[in-house]
């Protein structure tokens, strides 16, 4: 059984959300140092600082025994699911700001989907709140990042 058809204790959810976080960190961390176009490295910092702010509160409600009420997590937003029309490729020293968006595209999609799955796994148990509102938390970081793409890539100017 994955770990995603079962619920956890308050602090191991805490714990496998910050695994999730750091996993996503380092992979950012390993493009800004592959890449070598300023702005894609630009997108690449602010998205791995991302995840390091969420780590940090993930780890402070570990601490404090319990997640604060932030207004922002109550609702997913919407996103364009681009991630369904761009290629999945690991990022290169020559890739520019296209292909940082696309990467980062499709690791924010990754960490939704995981939270979306274990709050699935905890269906009508308190954990299932927590993991939804991370995901809303990942989806409004993934609808940052689609407005990013279509504002440069997709305009009809």
């Amino acid at each position: 059984m994955s770990n995603s058809q079962v619920c956890h204790t308050f602090e191991a959810a805490l714990e496998m959300a910050i695994e999730m976080e750091n996993e996503s960190f380092r992979h950012y961390l390993r493009g800004i140092l592959i890449v070598r176009d300023k702005a894609a490295r630009d997108i690449l910092k602010e998205m791995a600082l991302d995840e390091l702010e969420h780590k940090y509160e993930l780890e402070k409600a570990l601490v404090e025994g319990s997640m604060g009420g932030e207004h922002q997590l109550n609702r997913p937003v919407p996103t364009m699911n681009l991630d369904y029309v761009l290629s999945k490729k690991d990022l290169a020293p020559d890739s520019g700001v296209r292909e940082a968006l696309a990467y980062a595209i499709h690791l924010e999609k990754n960490a939704l989907d995981f939270y979306q799955r274990m709050a699935q796994g905890c269906a009508g148990a308190p954990m299932a709140e927590l993991f939804r509102r991370i995901g809303n938390d990942e989806s409004r970081h993934l609808q940052k990042l689609e407005d990013l793409y279509e504002a440069h890539f997709l305009s009809e100017n």
